[in-house]
């Protein structure tokens, strides 16, 4: 570590290097140096658009930011421990560079207003690269559903078989979550999309400088109201962290149905080579390692957001050092989710098969299709609870009997209740239970075909 410098004449020694180390975040802010250079930039700009300082200054301190900028993307600009953020890195090197001039950078700003902002460029960033994620997930989900509407799957309640389902809707469940995910960030974007820059350290500045300037620079919709909010606000991180984790419950949901059904007791698909592992000892097995890392990951995120929500439960106004703990967390999540989305598109893309032929089997082999029965005798002017019963009956001795009700005859039909025909068969069909189901948002072919539609029309509005 180099020679630790005083901040200030108000300090007589320097930071003890353990403290130092300790003090230090540019291990991993240095993730927002380009943000921090395209901030400062705009900064610079409105400083001499003001008057504050001269034309001349302004251009020199944005080409100098600029090339640190290019220095930092060869590799060149590697700031450590000395610098102990990057904001302090950043303004050094530029000093280097354009010599007492790069001093004046920092005029009418503070770190408090200066890490919020990059923050927020950072963050903005990182939810559209995460709804261009999610909208490549949903794409192939639309592409599995479109080619699946008639394969049947057996939908289940408490894990137990339930009823049939189209394979394509049980598809566009998740298609839906991933929906209100991208609809939630596009909220959180408009939170996030807020400018503090200006608010000073935490109660403004005496310099007459241009709030809305710097704002259009950057592209913020708007600007903080209230200086002592503008810096100390963390609404925005924690509003994103919480779409984040729901994010990754929709991911960590559907990686425990791959889960499932990838496995020997399900056999509904096949796991491909590009997305499994083996066993070190078992040379049969076949892991889904993806979608196990997906479940796993989720409890990072979820983690995170707790972490941020008890950073800022006790925080007196203004800014507090405390909040140097909300940016190893954020990019954790960010990365995480970016990751995970990657991760899942691919799996459904390339990494999976169904098996529609033992699906088919699936829904054959069970009494999923009582319901129809009740449904049939109610459509006859039978009491539904009625008919729920006497079909529960039925169920019972068809058990003891090793029976599925497809395999009564009619006349057992007949004695069971007199209303029973011979279409009894086709109505307790899976293919005619799933086709039946016709209600609006319902499994019906009709339906999910509709959804369909609907869906590919979501995707078509974002261009």
């Amino acid at each position: 570590m180099t020679e630790q410098k005083t901040w200030s004449q108000r300090f007589e020694s320097a930071l003890h290097p353990a403290i130092a180390l300790f003090n230090a975040s540019i291990n991993f802010d240095i993730e927002l140096i380009e943000y921090d250079l395209t901030g400062s930039q705009a900064h610079a700009k409105m400083l001499a658009h003001t008057g504050i300082i001269s034309p001349e200054e302004g251009e020199t301190l944005v080409t100098g930011l600029e090339q640190i900028r290019q220095e930092y993307r060869q590799g060149k600009f590697q700031p450590g421990i000395d610098a102990e953020d990057v904001h302090f890195a950043v303004e050094r090197r530029l000093t280097e560079l354009v010599g007492d001039v790069g001093k004046k950078l920092h005029t009418a700003r503070s770190r408090n207003d200066q890490v919020g902002t990059d923050t927020r460029l950072y963050l903005r960033d990182q939810i559209q690269q995460i709804q261009q994620q999610l909208r490549e997930f949903q794409t192939v989900l639309l592409e599995i559903a479109e080619k699946n509407v008639e394969t049947l799957i057996p939908g289940y309640t408490h894990l137990q078989r339930a009823q049939p389902l189209s394979l394509a809707h049980h598809l566009l469940a998740y298609f839906n979550m991933a929906q209100r995910d991208w609809e939630r960030l596009a909220d959180v974007y408009r939170r996030v999309n807020i400018s503090p820059l200006g608010c000073g350290a935490l109660a403004g500045t005496t310099f007459p400088i241009d709030r809305h300037y710097t704002a259009e620079l950057l592209n913020f919709d708007n600007i903080y109201a209230n200086s002592l909010d503008g810096v100390s606000d963390r609404d925005f991180a924690i509003e994103f962290l919480c779409a984040a984790s729901l994010i990754m419950v929709h991911l960590s949901r559907l990686s425990e149905e791959v889960i499932l059904w990838a496995s020997e007791e399900f056999r509904f698909i096949i796991l491909k080579d590009t997305c499994a592992t083996g066993s070190s000892i078992m040379p049969q097995k076949k892991n889904p390692d993806v979608p196990e890392l997906v479940r796993g990951k989720t409890g990072r995120v979820f983690g995170h957001l707790q972490a941020m929500l008890v950073i800022m439960k006790g925080l007196p106004l203004a800014y507090n050092k405390d909040l140097q703990e909300d940016k190893e967390g954020l990019f954790d999540s960010v990365n995480t989710v970016k990751a995970c989305l990657e991760a899942m598109t691919i799996l459904l893309r390339e990494g999976l098969e169904f098996r529609p032929q033992r699906l088919a089997a699936a829904v054959a082999e069970d009494f999923s299709n009582a319901t129809d029965v009740a449904d049939y005798l109610a459509a006859k002017g039978v009491p539904f609870r009625e008919a729920y019963n006497l079909v529960g009956k039925v169920v019972k001795t068809s058990i003891a009997a090793g029976k599925l009700l497809k395999d009564l005859t009619l006349a057992e039909w007949q004695e069971i209740h007199p209303a029973f025909a011979a279409d009894i068969y086709e109505a307790i069909s899976p293919r005619q239970v799933v086709a039946a189901r016709n209600s609006y948002g319902g499994t019906g072919f009709a339906q999910v075909r509709n959804a369909i539609n609907t869906a590919r029309t979501q995707l078509e509005a974002r261009g």
